[in-house]
């Protein structure tokens, strides 16, 4: 059992409240009582209750972070381990610890009043932005610093950072039509996340503003696992598409595991594009055209926010939003179509792409 700070007042013979100013390097205490009790801390190798002196403090260094998705996405999609390690290394460089809630939402609301009112955290951080999600309402109400990885539908005042995922399905969606597809499917993550609402509108812009029709047939949600764009790849697969967006790359991924099931070629049957640029887009077969989001910087960036926040107190709202970019692999290219509207050399055509989608 470790000693306790009783236990080195007893056998240095000294108070309690004396072994208390020693540990905490309080000056005023004669140099002849400091060494005594010091000498007993190391020879006992006694290790002050860190968290205990935080909370005394009323500062702990210790931020929550919280996932409010399904647990199996989190180990499933490498997009999670990619930011808890950016967070992490913020924290590692400015001297915090981290503690991981993972909150599948049904559960959420029970674990809300022990993010909050645990006391062993100075700030939380908010992974996935859901809609009308309660927890960052409560957290709002508590004043606890909390900064959240995605903006609010609604609310200005939150403090997040977000990547710009409006234009970066714009860009996706783009490039499949500028590279000569007319069916372009949309695989949408989850209608219940800002980013999922964020992507599914960037693609309907992207259709309207190259003057094509929505295609209700043609768009279907995967919620960004693995398993959900499998499935919603096989429910497109009757349509058609020539093209397809999938708003993660692990349902891109996915996706085309069950074009080549069955029996179809990428990109010659049916093109893809996703979005995030994980590991493994690069070197699935074919490699994946993606859209490339900063997802360790974003995890750093969230960090350093709130760690800043807690130091540095304001008022005013912190709200950064990242730039994405297209990365253009195999998995669509410029199409080699018979439409003599786009009929003409894949030079000039990757020339026009690279000039000009936003």
């Amino acid at each position: 059992m470790p000693l306790t700070l009783d236990d080195i007042a007893r056998i240095s013979g000294v108070s309690r409240s004396t072994v208390s100013r020693v540990v905490n390097a309080d000056p005023n205490v004669r140099d002849r009582t400091r060494k005594k009790v010091q000498d007993v801390i190391q020879k006992h190798n006694f290790q002050p209750n860190m968290a205990a002196r935080g909370l005394a403090a009323g500062s702990t260094r210790v931020i929550g972070l919280v996932i409010p998705v399904g647990i199996t996405s989190i180990f499933a999609d490498p997009y999670f381990p990619l930011v808890i390690q950016g967070v992490s290394s913020a924290c590692n460089q400015l001297g915090y610890s981290i503690m991981l809630w993972l909150a599948e939402p049904q559960y959420e609301r029970q674990t809300i009043g022990q993010i909050i009112h645990n006391g062993l955290m100075d700030g939380v951080i908010v992974l996935a932005m859901l809609l009308d999600d309660p927890l960052i309402d409560r957290l709002s109400e508590s004043k606890r610093p909390f900064v959240t990885i995605g903006r609010h539908p609604t609310n200005e005042n939150i403090n997040y950072v977000d990547v710009d995922n409006h234009t970066g399905a714009y860009q996706a969606a783009s490039f499949a039509i500028r590279s000569g597809h007319r069916r372009v499917a949309l695989i949408g993550g989850s209608r219940n996340s800002i980013s999922g609402q964020d992507r599914y509108q960037g693609y309907l812009d992207a259709l309207q503003g190259h003057g094509l029709p929505v295609i209700p047939e043609l768009i279907t949600e995967g919620d960004y696992s693995d398993w959900g764009g499998y499935q919603a790849m096989k429910r497109l697969l009757p349509f058609h598409p020539d093209a397809v967006f999938a708003a993660s790359d692990a349902m891109a991924l996915a996706a085309i595991r069950a074009i080549q099931e069955a029996g179809l070629h990428i990109p010659e049957d049916i093109a893809i594009v996703g979005f995030d640029d994980i590991p493994p887009a690069a070197t699935s077969s074919p490699p994946l055209t993606t859209i490339r989001q900063p997802i360790q910087q974003t995890g750093k960036l969230v960090a350093e926010m709130l760690i800043d926040m807690i130091e540095n107190p304001d008022p005013r709202p912190r709200q950064v939003v990242l730039p994405v970019e297209l990365v253009v692999r195999s998995s669509c290219q410029v199409a080699n179509v018979q439409n003599p509207v786009w009929k003409r050399s894949k030079a000039k055509l990757r020339r026009e792409v690279q000039e000009n989608h936003p």
